[in-house]
């Protein structure tokens, strides 16, 4: 705690973005997520800085495209994960005499993410396998669209305020593969996978996983998120707070991910 509080002597502002997306034990979401960010919220209260604290759409929960959540909807996260980040919202919240902003991202991609990887290396291979439900619709997000939106909320007023963050266009599962394909450039085939099959295999992957040591990127949980109606949330309070609506749409964003892998030597 002494560490932390060091950090963020003299800031004005704590950006939080820290977290685990995917854990083997549900005490790694608390203990990093819930207990790490109260720990950085009382840091930063005790630096007299303000918090501007990363969460994600998985804390409010699943939605489908006909019906958006808002931020003003009960949150209802489905997942381990979704849980621990609206939990470590509410430690945010329980801090007194703390500034804070919450921003919920939906599904991030961009350069450097590791999560969609797998994806563009099924594509270079010629198969894509395509789990759960096709037309089940996310809200996604390119990284420097993200990026925008810290800064924003950095610079407007937003004291006590929590924003999803999104591009307004929902994109369905099948969209996102397709975009993949497309920017790989190879005339990749997507195969649905059956449920049944996809339930083992989300079961194998925990198994394989606890004996890794690190989750696999097809796991129970996953597949959980896979088979909900989708991840949509409202993005109209981010345009009327912060002035900020998303510039790269999927493709794009998809393509500029590619490129990256490659520069890199990932794909």
């Amino acid at each position: 705690m002494s560490e932390l509080t060091d950090l963020c002597r003299g800031a004005g502002i704590v950006v939080h973005l820290a977290a685990v997306v995917s854990a083997i034990h549900d005490r790694e979401y608390a203990a990093i997520n819930v207990d790490g960010t109260r720990a950085v919220a009382a840091a930063a209260q005790a630096a007299g800085a303000r918090l501007i604290h990363i969460s994600s759409l998985a804390a409010a929960g699943p939605a489908p495209a006909s019906a958006p959540r808002s931020e003003d909807d009960p949150p209802r996260p489905m997942t381990a994960y979704g849980r621990s980040k609206l939990e470590s919202e509410r430690a945010v919240a329980a801090v007194a005499r703390l500034r804070w902003t919450i921003l919920r991202p939906g599904l991030v991609y961009g350069p450097g993410d590791r999560a969609m990887l797998p994806l563009f290396r099924f594509a270079r291979a010629g198969l894509l396998p395509l789990a759960g439900r096709p037309t089940a619709a996310y809200t996604v997000i390119h990284v420097s669209d993200v990026v925008r939106a810290i800064e924003a909320a950095i610079d407007r007023d937003t004291d006590g305020e929590t924003l999803f963050v999104g591009h307004s266009q929902p994109v369905t599962a099948r969209e996102i593969l397709e975009g993949v394909r497309a920017a790989v450039g190879r005339r990749a085939a997507i195969v649905p996978i059956p449920p049944a099959i996809a339930r083992v295999a989300a079961a194998i992957g925990d198994l394989a996983g606890a004996m890794r040591g690190r989750p696999l990127p097809l796991n129970r949980r996953r597949w959980a998120e896979m088979t909900a109606e989708g991840f949509v949330c409202r993005v109209d309070r981010l345009r009327d707070r912060l002035g900020i609506v998303a510039q790269i749409d999927l493709r794009e964003g998809l393509a500029q991910t590619a490129e990256w892998y490659r520069k890199k030597g990932w794909l």
